[in-house]
């Protein structure tokens, strides 16, 4: 998977980043240049990360923010899962949602406690090594003095006019006037800045984060839902925590690929390994219908039994274990003929992720943070630059799911971050961003690490294909007509172009790191 870093099949123009002492691959370029500034000034790969993170609440908030939840794997010589996404309030109740037949979107009551800054802490108390306050440096002046808007960022913002302009409530005013001043989306290369979220950074960089869940912050944002019709209360803030929990994980081929448990859907991607490592991919090219027919096939399954079973790990009746056995997957991987099965849609909206990686040769790290639906539920806490995430619309209203809502409960999470490891050995971090594409973005990239030998670059650059309900499937548009033929004779539902994730890759062997940012992106990988 390391051969090969002169092979270009799919090039987009972008080249292997190698180094020996440190690498940061992220979506933003100026977020991936904070993690290096930081790797630089003597900080580790957690260091980095966490201000590669920090960063992006600025850089990218089309995508996250501080009122983000965030999931990360680290590496020290052995694997650590963190779950730091938030629960829903206590006071609410199946009540609120009567006459509902989902979550509201744009509300109140898709807002659960945002749990990036405890990641953030968690992380650094763990394994920091610079001062936590100093980690918040890049990110702050970014606030402080603007920074010109990325163009992939630009397009998503002027996106979401339709959305969020046209929201009317009180609660989400302060949001309109903070990211769309003169009611329109920034511009590529014009220059945006937030000196409020500049200022609460350094309130949670003083506090050490306390002052979020338990301080000022805290109140503010809790009496700002109590006067605009929110639910969550101090209370709710300050049982917040973050979870170390123990990555889940299956052996493909000759790799193991690790994703966080449920609440997330990191699962599904490893059960769609699980059916496929049934098939001799490597016998056809990669860009072959069968190849492609296989991946989706197996993709659909996984999402049947993952949106059926996954929430909250304390609520689901089927565990991980049992959906992950091989012997599970032997037994559904019959089902999988030479045509298409007519599943469900997976049944989550489009998604506002970023993912970051980062490596010091010794702590890797794998982390990722979002709002959910680009900037989420559209309330931002006036005077502060929080803009809350609406994670809760990944809870079900379904009567009995164990994925139904209800208080002081975590919703199924869309947001994965990866990692590899072959014999007990790390070989890195890597994630794709995007609602449901990330569990489809996580097997098309092990697959193409694995079964056809390509570096990081080349498996990230690779064409994408996104299984959307039923037989639906989208093609990207650098896949050849020939194969969307293929498929539709199959009895697939070929669309051409959408959306198709955006993944970084950070990958190490003998010393050296081999860092990818995909082009789907305007993201940068950094090694030296």
């Amino acid at each position: 998977m390391l051969a090969q870093l002169t092979h270009y099949p799919y090039a987009s123009g972008r080249r292997v980043v190698m180094g020996k002492r440190g690498a940061v691959a992220t979506s933003q370029p100026l977020a991936a240049l904070a993690g290096m500034e930081i790797l630089w000034q003597g900080g580790n790969a957690v260091d980095a990360a966490v201000a590669t993170a920090i960063a992006l609440t600025v850089l990218e908030p089309t995508s996250n923010g501080i009122g983000s939840d965030a999931f990360a794997l680290v590496w020290d010589g052995k694997l650590h899962g963190l779950n730091a996404s938030g629960r829903s309030p206590t006071a609410l109740t199946t009540d609120h949602f009567a006459g509902m037949y989902r979550v509201p979107e744009q509300d109140w009551l898709s807002v659960t406690v945002p749990g990036a800054v405890s990641a953030w802490r968690s992380l650094w108390e763990r394994w920091g090594r610079l001062p936590f306050e100093q980690l918040f440096a890049p990110a702050i002046r970014y606030a402080e003095e603007g920074y010109p808007v990325s163009p992939e960022t630009a397009l998503a913002w002027r996106q979401a006019e339709k959305t969020y302009l046209p929201l009317q409530g009180a609660e989400f005013q302060a949001f309109k006037q903070v990211f769309f001043p003169g009611d329109r989306a920034p511009a590529a290369g014009e220059i945006w800045r937030s000196p409020a979220h500049a200022e609460t950074l350094r309130a949670i960089a003083q506090s050490g984060g306390d002052s979020f869940y338990n301080g000022a912050l805290a109140e503010k944002i809790t009496a700002f839902a109590a006067a605009t019709g929110g639910l969550l209360t101090q209370a709710d803030f300050a049982a917040h925590q973050a979870d170390w929990v123990e990555p889940i994980a299956t052996n493909y081929r000759d790799v193991t690929v690790w994703e966080m448990p449920p609440n997330g859907q990191g699962i599904a991607a490893l059960m769609a390994l699980n059916l496929l490592e049934g098939f001799d991919l490597s016998r056809y090219p990669r860009e072959s219908p069968e190849v492609y027919h296989w991946q989706i096939e197996a993709m659909k399954l996984a999402f049947a039994d993952a949106h059926r079973h996954v929430a909250d790990a304390d609520s689901m009746t089927l565990k991980h274990p049992e959906l992950l056995s091989k012997e599970y997957a032997r037994d559904r991987r019959p089902l999988i003929s030479d045509t298409a099965i007519p599943l469900a849609e997976p049944g989550l909206p489009k998604g506002g992720t970023v993912y970051l990686a980062t490596s010091d040769g010794e702590l890797m790290v794998s982390f990722i943070q979002s709002n959910y639906m680009g900037f989420g539920s559209g309330i931002l806490v006036p005077g502060t630059g929080i803009a809350l995430h609406n994670r809760a619309v990944g809870f079900t209203l379904e009567p009995g799911h164990p994925n139904q809502i209800a208080p002081s409960k975590r919703p199924f999470h869309t947001i994965i971050p990866g990692f590899l490891t072959r014999k007990g050995q790390p070989l890195g971090p890597f994630g794709v961003m995007g609602a449901h594409m990330q569990p489809q973005g996580h097997l098309q990239v092990v697959v193409n690490l694995v079964d056809y030998g390509m570096n990081p670059q080349t498996a990230l650059d690779a064409p994408r294909w996104q299984f959307v309900r039923d037989n639906l499937v989208l093609l990207e548009l650098t896949v050849s007509p020939a194969i969307a033929t293929a498929l539709a004779d199959r009895g697939h539902i070929i669309q051409p172009g959408g959306f198709f994730g955006r993944g970084q890759l950070i990958l190490s062997a003998n010393g050296v790191l081999v860092a990818a940012s995909e082009p789907r992106a305007d993201g940068l990988a950094l090694a030296w």
